[in-house]
């Protein structure tokens, strides 16, 4: 069990991920997290990958604002299995012994975090929408979700190290790339037997979704109850293929059957980060408004002009979805006809 001061910070880690050989945007994204705590805090930021074939991509960790990379490169690492990657990190943190360690809330963050956390005898807060650093104490502060969304709680850890928290994706941007910025790689090596995994990688069946996954998608229009049956769907996939989109729903969409759960934004659903997001016929339940908090432009269209929505929204169309959205797919091919 590793224990020690609440207060003998050492360093902030974040866990990179590696997709098809790539270093994924989450990546990106937590050390955007991890940057301020580690400049609250005093300490340095660690990003942590492993992979395979990866070690002259950690410098782009860099750029992003880590100020060292341990980086561990082996063929057993090309794909993620949880025996070696937990063994691999339990390895690293009984080692250098960090004071907070982040991953991401995706599928891999949240397999290796709890079996990590078991290993090394910490505690773990999941799905985190907010993280700071409690400015007396200098603990990490983890917000998340509780009790279906309806209330929020906060999180301390004052004694069991590391700190372990995963992060919602896309609930921050990535820093901006600074090629100027200098820092350490360290290649770490390991023995066979710590690579070793019970489990086969049979095959990988991606996710049907219409349009690009949502969390990866720089427009989505979304869908609430307004949309009143999965017939009227095809309205707004036409709209969503002339802006090269994706398609999100609220929970109440999902749960009328009209769409799949890999569609669902919210607290129980995914947090997006697009560059527009469209929301036709959702009313904006706070569950759903946490999960968009960090688009850049909003647009709502909802007959209600009480409805929350247009609390956020950057523009708000009053009215029928059924005859705004086709006007506004008929002027988009007006527009795209124009610009050939």
């Amino acid at each position: 069990m590793t224990k020690q001061n609440a207060n003998q910070t050492k360093a902030v880690w974040t866990l990179g991920e590696v997709r098809n050989g790539q270093i994924h945007t989450v990546s990106y994204e937590l050390l955007a997290w991890g940057r301020g705590l580690a400049d609250d805090l005093g300490v340095e930021l660690v990003s942590v990958i492993l992979g395979s074939g990866i070690k002259d991509q950690a410098q782009a960790l860099i750029h992003r604002g880590a100020d060292r990379v341990l980086v561990v490169d082996h063929p057993e690492l090309e794909h993620f299995t949880v025996d070696p990657f937990a063994e691999v990190l339990t390895a690293l943190i009984e080692e250098h012994r960090p004071d907070v360690f982040l991953a991401s809330a995706t599928s891999q963050g949240r397999t290796i975090m709890p079996v990590l956390a078991v290993k090394v005898g910490a505690g773990l807060t999941a799905d985190c929408t907010e993280l700071s650093i409690d400015p007396e104490e200098k603990l990490l502060i983890q917000s998340r979700p509780a009790v279906g969304g309806n209330i929020m709680a906060t999180i301390k850890t004052p004694t069991l190290r590391p700190q372990m928290s995963t992060v919602r994706p896309k609930s921050k941007r990535p820093l901006p790339i600074d090629t100027d910025r200098q820092g350490e790689i360290v290649v770490k090596e390991f023995s066979q037997d710590k690579l070793a995994s019970r489990v086969k990688r049979i095959d990988f069946i991606a996710e049907d979704t219409i349009g690009a996954p949502i969390q990866d998608a720089e427009v989505i229009v979304a869908v609430g109850k307004g949309l009143r049956d999965a017939k009227h769907l095809p309205m707004i996939e036409e709209l969503v293929s002339l802006l090269g989109g994706s398609v999100g729903a609220s929970r109440r969409a999902i749960d009328q059957g009209w769409i799949s759960y890999s569609h669902q934004i919210g607290l129980s659903g995914k947090t997006v980060s697009p560059r527009l997001y469209i929301a036709c016929g959702i009313s904006g339940a706070v569950q759903h408004l946490a999960g968009i908090q960090s688009a850049e432009t909003i647009v709502a269209i909802n007959s209600d002009p009480d409805a929350p929505i247009f609390g956020v929204a950057d523009y708000g169309l009053v009215g029928d979805l059924f005859e705004i959205v086709p006007l506004l797919t008929e002027k988009i091919r007006q527009r795209n006809k124009e610009a050939e």
